[in-house]
């Protein structure tokens, strides 16, 4: 719960945050009056506040904050920080990165807006929001405050869960696999690419059967049944990933191809080809929503290749799909990865690289484009010993 006072009165409502943050201590009520100058210094300050005026006038004030902490007056704290950034290694570069994005979060979060039961907002010209936090949230039987930040996000996931990401085309048809909200968008098309491309292994033909360890919203999946494999497995923990793949499996009809299970890693049986696409950092997520970017300790990657022996038939494959980036950060060396490959008994038939294409990787004013531009992300082939 978050409390505040209103007229002398307390009130309270329940806090939701999907990135785990704690109930705000401090909350002071806002309106249209409040400039952003004063806006901000009270989100340095450690005080939320909770908007009750209009809700594009809300949007642009936090566009205000938004401006104010990307581009901080030559005086403050953060700008100190900024400069103290240049000649670092990458990896310190990572570290610093990492932490002025969670105080930019922080502040950024201060700006709170109420929700009704039903998910409605009742702030003047609030937009139309009840499907978007439905999905994101599900039924709700009270009333509840969020960021504002959060709820553009959920909005902004709700638009492309509506549009979807064009992942290949099928007879001229486009495929599109529509991502949900808290399931990581398959937006980088190069890894894709790589699976689309590689030759699949020949014991395929005789046993068509292949296992997705980490389906998240489902691509790997269809890109395989495209291809022509007959029965997949697709495994996950995450509910909000099984949910966004079993709807991506029934829309393009592939029921009868795909079987989603709520599995860590591995099924109970044996395949002949074996893909993963781990989170590509070995470092700690500080929010839910941060697991399929952060594998804490190489956590999925180290289990994928620890039991992926034990799960593949004669003659099969394993195809781990992974970026450099951790290596130009210096979270995790080359040497070490093939390393845990040779420890699981296991052998490299193969690497197949591309080049990202992202923006991020061309954006020199990125805190981590001296590591982003070198970039590579590789198929890896692997094969029991």
């Amino acid at each position: 719960m978050i409390h505040w006072e209103e007229g002398g009165e307390q009130f309270s409502a329940r806090w939701h945050s999907e990135n785990g943050i704690r109930p705000h201590q401090k909350v002071v009520l806002a309106d249209d009056t409040l400039t952003a100058d004063l806006a901000y210094r009270m989100a340095c300050e450690g005080t939320a506040m909770l908007y009750q005026g209009d809700f594009q006038n809300a949007r642009q004030l936090l566009q205000a904050l938004v401006r104010r902490v990307d581009k901080p007056s030559k005086k403050s704290h953060r700008a100190d920080r900024v400069e103290k950034e240049k000649g670092k290694s990458p990896l310190e570069a990572f570290n610093l990165h990492r932490l002025s994005q969670s105080q930019r979060a922080r502040i950024l979060g201060m700006l709170l807006i109420p929700v009704n039961a039903d998910h409605s907002i009742s702030l003047r010209r609030a937009p139309e929001v009840v499907q978007a936090c439905l999905e994101a949230y599900g039924n709700q039987t009270e009333p509840y405050v969020i960021s504002l930040r959060e709820l553009l996000g959920v909005i902004s996931a709700h638009e492309w869960r509506k549009k979807g990401v064009q992942v290949l085309t099928r007879d001229d048809e486009e495929i599109r696999i529509h991502p949900h909200y808290g399931v990581f968008s398959p937006v980088r098309g190069e890894y894709i690419e790589l699976v689309l491309k590689t030759p699949l292994p020949a014991v395929i033909q005789k046993d068509s059967i292949a296992f997705d360890v980490g389906v998240g919203a489902g691509v790997l999946s269809v890109v395989l049944a495209m291809r022509g494999v007959q029965k997949i497995l697709a495994t996950d923990q995450s509910e909000r990933a099984l949910a966004c793949a079993l709807e991506n499996i029934a829309d393009l009809g592939l029921e009868d191809v795909v079987d989603v299970l709520n599995v860590d890693l591995f099924p109970q049986s044996k395949a002949a080809l074996i893909v993963c696409n781990p989170p590509w950092l070995p470092a700690r997520p500080s929010s839910a929503l941060e697991h399929a970017v952060y594998d804490p300790e190489s956590q999925m990657l180290k289990g994928f290749l620890g039991g992926l022996k034990d799960h593949l038939l004669p003659g099969g494959e394993g195809w781990l799909i992974l970026s450099d980036l951790a290596e130009h950060l210096g979270l995790r060396t080359r040497e070490a990865l093939l390393e845990w490959i040779d420890a699981a008994d296991l052998k490299v038939i193969e690497r197949r690289d591309t080049e990202p294409h992202h923006p991020k990787a061309f954006d020199k004013t990125d805190a981590l484009h001296a590591a982003r531009s070198k970039e590579i992300t590789s198929l890896w082939r692997l094969a029991a010993k």
